[in-house]
């Protein structure tokens, strides 16, 4: 499975949670949603429009938890089309720091073994991202690579991506390119001195979509992928929720730049698998 890994950037363990588990997460994820009032931020995060370089919201939510809606969360009235867990895009990026139910979720011995056996040398969770992509309105993820925004030298990004609902084509599963993390970094995301993102293009050619494999997943899975494995996910469409549960796991011994798009507190340090808060 490791050689796997290797070769391919990803890797799908199947039933790595259980149903219980991602169930109990999302009742959590629900109840800090039901605090949440929309008519005072209205945030929306999309891979297509990219607003959120601009908003600082978002550039600022490093060691917070805050909420991102989709992009037709209201109608022409200014009012939500659906239920408030129906208009989210994500909620991020620090409720593994910041929530008890969340920290316990994202810290087991079972998660700090995957990332020792994958070779991370001294594995901090960076972010966490809950994503909701809901029903009818759930937002297309187009490819890309997370080393783009999760940068470190050298790169040592991977993601922890769960099913908390099954995943399948008709809700938008998330789709690979494997072996395309042996690609060039095509794209970097930071901070300019006047604290706006900018996206820089290093490699313009353009992505094998051709040779993306969809990676359907029952609730309880876990997928780990390479930080520069390239994936994206297609629009919602269909009457069901897609909710996913996201960490990315960086190597301390690595340098983070300072003008990475996410920054913390100093008073919220990073922490492992297994460190105490």
């Amino acid at each position: 499975m490791l050689a796997a890994f290797r070769e391919a950037g990803v890797i799908v363990l199947r039933d790595f949670v259980s149903r219980a588990a991602c169930e109990q997460l999302r009742r959590r994820a629900l109840e800090l949603v039901d605090a949440f009032e929309p008519r005072d931020v209205r945030s929306e995060f999309s891979t297509t429009a990219e607003e959120q370089l601009a908003d600082s919201y978002f550039i600022e939510s490093g060691d917070k938890i805050r909420f991102f809606l989709e992009a037709d969360a209201f109608d022409e009235r200014g009012e939500l089309r659906q239920s408030k867990e129906h208009s989210l895009n994500k909620m991020g990026h620090a409720m593994h720091d910041l929530d008890p139910a969340f920290d316990a979720f994202s810290r087991t011995p079972e998660l700090a073994t995957v990332a020792q056996r994958i070779g991370i040398e001294d594995p901090v969770i960076l972010q966490s991202m809950y994503i909701f992509k809901p029903p009818r309105i759930g937002g297309e993820v187009v490819c890309h690579q997370d080393s783009t925004y999760i940068y470190t030298e050298p790169e040592s990004c991977v993601g922890f991506w769960f099913a908390l609902e099954d995943a399948t084509l008709d809700n938008g599963c998330m789709q690979f390119i494997p072996g395309g993390h042996k690609l060039p970094l095509k794209k970097r995301n930071y901070r300019q001195p006047d604290g706006r993102l900018v996206t820089e293009t290093l490699d313009d050619t353009p992505w094998p979509v051709e040779q993306l494999v969809p990676v359907e997943a029952e609730a309880g899975t876990l997928v780990v992928f390479d930080g520069r494995a390239p994936h994206l996910s297609a629009a919602n469409r269909s009457a069901r929720s897609r909710h996913a549960y996201t960490l990315h796991v960086i190597d301390r011994a690595c340098r983070y730049p300072a003008d990475n798009w996410l920054q913390r507190s100093s008073q919220l340090p990073l922490r492992g698998f297994g460190e105490a808060a």
